[in-house]
């Protein structure tokens, strides 16, 4: 589109910077995770260290020619960016391939007794069945008296705010998480801005009349699933849509993405819980089993691109979509494209691309951000500096449908 705005891509050659200490710092941290997570043997063990000397060191390699999905990668862009190093490549592209390659490492894709084995199970479940779950599962049993409304408010807050949230079925948009789990002091009692930085509920909700299919672009699985799971099973017992697909990813990513795996140890979690956490899960088992709720697993959910370059029939199905809800730091990155954007570009302008009516709900835990207001945008800075983008302390609420005006 001529009007389309644009802003540079974001890279990792910064120093100081936190795409910089991502591949810099996290990375290795998550592949030494990963090998205390598993008795791994001496083949994984080699291949995980060749991994950190090539990630932190050395320059990108292409996939072997065998490898399953070495033709999409090589179109995704390893014919493009081998021979460069991690830190001169678009960040999200560098993340994105680190990931295939730890996959790579441990024998996920086979041939061998680990194939399909998810590296970072051990630390899902944990989150899973933490004594934290039973807490917030526990408080839809007091959820259940609320009318349907206010509970439709606070589930969509749960879903936002996920495993960050304090007790998050309870929360409103004026108390919304301040993150690190079961406090006591809302967001506002600790920052003069807004925990909620951006919010469109309204919007979103008005485009929820009954008919159609939702599809929900999951982000994390655990802790952060089961709120996405809990907000489809409302919306379908209460007939705002016909049909939702849920969609996550095909094979394990970014330590705590969702795959069927981790929706099936979700499902089991929820009705396998006392009270009204079972009845939610039984709605969603049985929705699964009629074809109302639909998992999808898109091979583009791993790719290392934005979605404005999303193939065409992923497009067609989310044109096709009521509305399309995008869970999550990452996939926001891709759906507004991992660029230095100005905070106060419009959402609607960086999503005109999306083929239909569309939904951000994010806490923000990188750079990335558009649809700000001014004072908003000044009001964070006077009190956090830029810590407000990455310390997932605020959160937003961002929706275009097909003919609205740019939101901010």
């Amino acid at each position: 589109m001529p009007d389309t705005p644009t802003a540079p891509v974001i890279l990792g050659d910064e120093p100081g910077s936190f795409p910089r200490s991502v591949l810099a710092e996290r990375h290795p941290a998550i592949i030494q995770q990963v090998r205390d997570a598993f008795p791994y043997g001496p083949g994984q063990h080699r291949a995980l260290d060749a991994l950190l000397k090539n990630c932190t060191e050395g320059a990108i390699e292409p996939l072997p020619l065998d490898a399953p999905d070495h033709d999409r990668w090589a179109a995704w862009g390893t014919d493009t960016y081998a021979g460069q190093s991690w830190y001169d490549v678009p960040w999200l592209w560098s993340e994105s391939y680190f990931y295939r390659q730890l996959l790579d490492a441990v024998g996920y894709f086979g041939p061998g007794a680990w194939q399909g084995i998810d590296p970072f199970r051990p630390a899902k479940r944990a989150e899973l069945d933490a004594p934290e779950t039973d807490e917030e599962l526990a408080a839809l049993d007091d959820l259940e008296t609320e009318p349907p409304e206010e509970r439709a408010n606070s589930l969509l807050h749960g879903s936002l705010w996920g495993n960050r949230a304090d007790l998050g079925f309870r929360l409103s948009a004026a108390g919304a998480g301040s993150g690190g789990g079961a406090g006591t002091e809302s967001a506002e009692s600790q920052a003069p801005v807004p925990a909620l930085v951006a919010d469109d509920s309204e919007r979103l909700w008005s485009l929820l009349s009954g008919t159609g299919t939702l599809c929900l672009v999951a982000d994390n699985a655990g802790r952060e699933l089961i709120p996405d799971l809990l907000l489809l099973a409302h919306l379908l017992d209460q007939r705002r849509i016909e049909r939702a697909v849920l969609h996550i990813k095909p094979h394990p990513y970014y330590v705590s993405d969702a795959t069927t795996a981790d929706v099936v140890d979700a499902l089991h979690r929820l009705v396998g819980a006392p009270g009204a956490a079972a009845t939610y899960g039984r709605r969603l088992w049985s929705a699964m089993a009629d074809g109302r709720l639909a998992v999808r697993a898109h091979p583009f959910s791993c790719a290392p691109l934005p979605y404005a370059e999303m193939p065409a029939d992923l497009r067609a199905e989310f044109a096709a979509a009521t509305l399309t809800i995008v869970k999550g730091d990452l996939n926001y990155r891709r759906l507004v494209g991992d660029c230095r954007w100005a905070p106060t570009t419009a959402f609607a302008d960086v999503t005109a691309y999306f083929p239909g009516p569309v939904a951000a709900l994010r806490t923000l835990k990188s750079d990335v951000i558009t649809g700000l207001d001014a004072s908003t945008e000044s009001a964070l800075v006077a009190a956090e500096g830029q810590r407000w983008r990455t310390g997932g302390t605020h959160a937003l609420i961002q929706v275009r449908g097909v003919s609205s005006a740019p939101a901010v």
